[in-house]
């Protein structure tokens, strides 16, 4: 086995022990395919030092100030959001199964540390005492971390903050393992060449028969998505639904429901009448009867819409199957690809020839250079695997930020797609971050190249707002949580602009891609807009409606209650999609932000629409004004600088008119 060597990513992070105590440097990211024994003893040190710390600022005799005490807090909690990140990194990417594991151990160790912090009495009374801060942005940070302290139960008696910290520690194993689970469960199935009809031909070509004469398909996403939009054969993709909803069942099954029980009863010890109280207190929308109402004022907006496009499915269904009388779930994909094909004259099929992973990846890059001004180099440094990739950034000449692509599946590797911070901008230090996803090494749906740029976006967040910080926990996008998306989901728009496209959509015979083509892929952009808004408000339902209750005896059958208040096509009776819905771990009661995050994405938008999406001008006063503060304001406070006036609806409402 080859020793896998450590680069050190970023200028040392220095973490002082505690307020009088001497600066420690957080180790070198373990980035080289570390084995389990790596993973453990990097853990090691990050408890044993944030134990030190904490038990130092706990004993300090100092007199509470900015300075020490908040200094000495900011520089624990730095520590241990690196760890946080390193651990969730190691469990999602690395190559074995001992090192992800090591990793999803370690995930909950960290998180354990994070609760003691939490609910330590003498470090929150050492905070309380320091005088109101003069600046804006130290006086935020205060309040917050005060008011998290408070949530966590710091008022609980030390009975009370035993049980506060062992039922944390039960939900931070819970969620690790609902996650952990996920692409352990995935599920497989087989088809002949010829149920695979319809489907592109470079994938047939990548997925060759097995001595049966079968191809076997998995249901991470790149099997699943073309087979699920081009397949002629509604047997199959039946087929291939059901496996792809069931995976992670029946093991996630006991794990999702004592994590809705464990949550509601820490809720309940700190003086909540559920989780989704708990949850939504320190978010912009900070109540469940807000979230509610926005769930229902925004189904009242999409609806209408989701309507029409549901008649025009079932419409082009008929044309297939006589005497259809309702879309089922498994047709939805492919009969909405035909009606984008005949009624907007847009082939995806067509579209698709254009995006290829390498130059879908060096036009991102590029269009983040020509909007911001910044410099993007590849970074030589050792990597987990041969296909992950690595640069930095540069801004006039200043290294700002590395980031790292996972951009390919494997097996065992994380299913989904997120962007990890490494290390926070604070100081000295500079942000890192990982972009772990999983598109073909190939061509890519133009709805691949939308998820690649969205969650890039985290990334440049995470730079961007890592600069000139004064507070680690401050950095990055450590915003109110139901704003995160927005900035990620505003990015979006980019990959629908043919001046855009034309820089890395090319086809084997490098011709861009057509202006026509773009024009086309604009009039069927809004065609199904609805129906999906209305399904995510059927997930978001689904995570608040279990986390204001104990669970329900039948997970599946409540998954299937809640989400049809709103979805227009719920999915398949017997399905147990809920076990596979990570979510649920991570965000809690909060998937809404997903939907609120478009509201306000669209709001933003609106500003690069008045003045061109390529204007240099508006993009480095969005980056100033919106990116660059981090979590230094509140979140309303970022949209009202750049757009002039508060966060309005109406930008979403006149988008979902638009296919009228």
């Amino acid at each position: 086995m080859r020793k896998s060597v450590a680069p050190l990513l970023a200028a040392a992070s220095l973490v002082a022990s505690a307020a009088d105590a001497a600066p420690v440097a957080i180790p070198p990211i373990l980035t080289g395919a570390p084995s389990a024994a790596q993973i453990n003893a990097r853990c090691d040190w990050f408890v044993k030092q944030s134990t030190v710390m904490r038990t130092a600022l706990e004993r300090s005799k100092a007199k509470p100030s900015v300075a020490t005490t908040l200094g000495a807090y900011d520089k624990i909690s730095e520590l241990l959001s690196a760890g946080s990140g390193e651990a969730g990194f190691y469990r999602q990417v690395s190559p074995t199964a001992a090192s992800r594991g090591a990793g999803e151990k370690c995930e909950v160790r960290i998180a354990s540390e994070q609760t003691k912090l939490s609910l330590s009495r003498p470090i929150y009374e050492h905070l309380k005492a320091i005088p109101a801060p003069a600046d804006a942005p130290t006086k935020l940070y205060l309040s917050r971390i005060l008011s998290a302290f408070e949530r966590a139960g710091i008022a609980l008696d030390a009975a009370g903050r035993a049980k506060a910290q062992a039922l944390s520690d039960e939900v931070s194993n819970l969620g690790t393992t609902f996650e952990a689970n996920i692409p352990k469960g995935q599920k497989t199935i087989t088809a002949t060449v010829a149920e695979l009809d319809g489907v592109p031909q470079d994938f047939i070509a990548a997925h060759k028969p097995g001595p049966d004469g079968k191809i076997t398909l998995t249901t991470n996403s790149t099997d699943y998505v073309p087979v699920m939009s081009y397949a002629k054969s509604s047997a199959l993709r039946e087929r291939f639904y059901r496996a792809y909803n069931m995976r992670a069942y029946p093991e996630n099954d006991p794990v999702l429901r004592d994590m809705i029980n464990k949550r509601g009863e820490l809720a309940q010890l700190v003086g909540r009448p559920d989780y989704a109280t708990l949850n939504f207190e320190d978010r912009m929308l900070n109540t469940p009867d807000k979230v509610q109402a926005l769930l229902d004022d925004m189904a009242s907006a999409a609806k209408p819409a989701g309507e029409r496009d549901y008649a025009k499915k079932l419409a082009m269904l008929q044309t297939l199957q006589p005497g259809a009388t309702k879309l089922n779930p498994w047709d939805s994909g492919y009969v909405s690809n035909l009606v984008q094909k005949q009624s907007y004259g847009y082939d995806r099929q067509e579209a698709r020839k254009y995006f290829t992973y390498s130059k879908v990846r060096d036009g991102i890059l590029k269009l983040t250079e020509d909007l911001f001004g910044v410099d993007i180099r590849p970074w030589k440094t050792p990597k987990w695997d041969p296909l992950a990739e690595s640069y930095q950034f540069y801004d006039h000449g200043k290294l700002i930020g590395r980031i790292y692509f996972d951009a390919h599946p494997r097996d065992g590797k994380y299913e989904h797609a997120n962007a990890i911070p490494l290390r926070y901008g604070v100081g000295s230090t500079i942000p890192v971050g990982v972009l772990v996803f999983n598109v073909p090494n190939g061509l890519m749906e133009h709805s691949d190249v939308v998820t690649f740029l969205h969650e890039y976006g985290h990334l440049l967040h995470h730079i961007f707002g890592g600069q000139k910080q004064r507070w680690a926990g401050q950095s990055s996008f450590s915003t109110e949580w139901d704003f995160v998306e927005a900035p990620s989901q505003m990015l979006e728009n980019w990959v629908y602009d043919y001046d855009t496209l034309k820089q890395f959509g090319v086809d084997a015979a490098g011709n861009p891609i057509p202006r026509d083509l773009v024009e086309k892929m604009n009039r069927a952009r809004y065609f199904d807009l609805g129906m999906g808004d209305m399904r995510q408000l059927g997930l978001s339902n689904i995570a608040l409606q279990y986390y204001l209750r104990p669970a329900p005896a039948d997970l599946g059958a409540a998954a299937h209650e809640y989400d049809a208040k709103y979805d227009l096509l719920p999915p398949a009776p017997g399905t147990q999609f809920q076990d596979s819905f990570p979510h649920l771990a991570g965000y809690g009661a909060a998937y809404y932000t997903y939907r609120w995050s478009v509201v306000i994405a669209d709001d933003l938008f609106t500003e690069f629409q008045k003045n061109g999406l390529h204007d240099r001008a508006t993009a480095a006063r969005y980056r100033r004004l919106v990116l660059q503060p981090g979590g230094s304001k509140p979140a309303a406070e970022l949209v009202s600088d750049f757009l002039g006036r508060p966060i309005s609806l109406d930008a979403y409402k006149a988008k979902l008119a638009k296919d009228q």
